[in-house]
C-alpha cells in the first residue's frame, strides 16, 4: 500500500476516533444530567405514608441510582491504548457501550422518580394537609392506578427511542451507539 493510501486511513482512523471519544462524553454529561435530577428526588414522606407506592417508588429509584453510580468501571477499559487506531477504535466502542448502558439505566430510573413525584404531587393536592379517610379512598385509589399505568409505559423500547431521537435532532455522530440488545445484554452481564 503506497505510504499516501496509509496515512490518510491514518488520519481517517484519527478523526473517526475522536468523533467517538466525543460521543463519550456527549453520552456520559447526559448521564450526569440524570443523575443530579434524580438526586433532587429525596422521598421525605411522613412516617404513615412510608410505605405508601409512589414513595416505595422513589426509595428504589434513589437506590439504583446510587447503584449504578457505583458500578466500577470495566478495568479493561481504563487502559490507555498503545496509540494503535485499532485498538483504540475498540476500546472507544466498547466504552461507548458501557456510557450507554448507564445512561439508559439513568433514564429509566428518572421516568421512574417523575412518576412517584407527579404521585406524591397529585397525593399532596388531595389530601391538603389533611389524614386519609375514606372521602379521599377513591381520588387516591385513582392516583395509585394512575401512577402504575405511567410507571407501565416506562419501556425499553420506548427509552431508546427518546435517545434516538433527541440524539439526531442534535446532530450527534450516532454510528457507534448500541441497539437495545446490546444494552440490555450489557446491564444483565455488569449488574449494578
Amino acid at each position: 500500500m503506497p505510504y499516501q493510501q496509509v496515512m490518510n486511513k491514518s488520519k481517517f482512523m484519527a478523526d473517526v476516533n475522536e468523533a467517538r471519544a466525543l460521543r463519550v462524553v456527549e453520552i456520559m454529561n447526559e448521564f450526569q444530567s440524570l443523575q443530579c435530577r434524580i438526586a433532587e428526588y429525596a422521598p421525605n414522606p411522613p412516617p404513615e405514608e412510608y410505605f405508601e407506592e409512589g414513595y416505595q417508588v422513589l426509595r428504589q429509584c434513589r437506590a439504583e441510582a446510587l447503584a449504578v453510580l457505583a458500578a466500577p468501571f470495566p478495568l479493561d477499559l481504563s487502559q490507555v491504548p498503545s496509540g494503535d487506531g485499532e485498538q483504540e477504535k475498540r476500546q472507544l466502542q466498547r466504552i461507548i457501550i458501557d456510557a450507554s448502558a448507564r445512561r439508559f439505566q439513568a433514564k429509566k430510573i428518572y421516568l421512574r422518580a417523575v412518576a412517584a413525584v407527579r404521585w406524591s404531587n397529585t397525593r399532596n393536592a388531595i389530601l391538603q394537609g389533611e389524614q386519609p379517610d375514606q372521602g379521599h379512598a377513591a381520588q387516591l385509589q385513582q392516583a395509585n392506578s394512575t401512577l402504575r399505568t405511567e410507571l407501565a409505559s416506562i419501556t425499553d423500547a420506548r427509552i431508546i427511542n427518546e435517545f434516538r431521537t433527541a440524539d439526531t435532532r442534535a446532530g450527534y455522530w450516532l454510528q457507534d451507539d448500541p441497539s437495545r440488545a446490546t444494552i440490555l445484554d450489557w446491564i444483565r452481564s455488569n449488574p449494578a
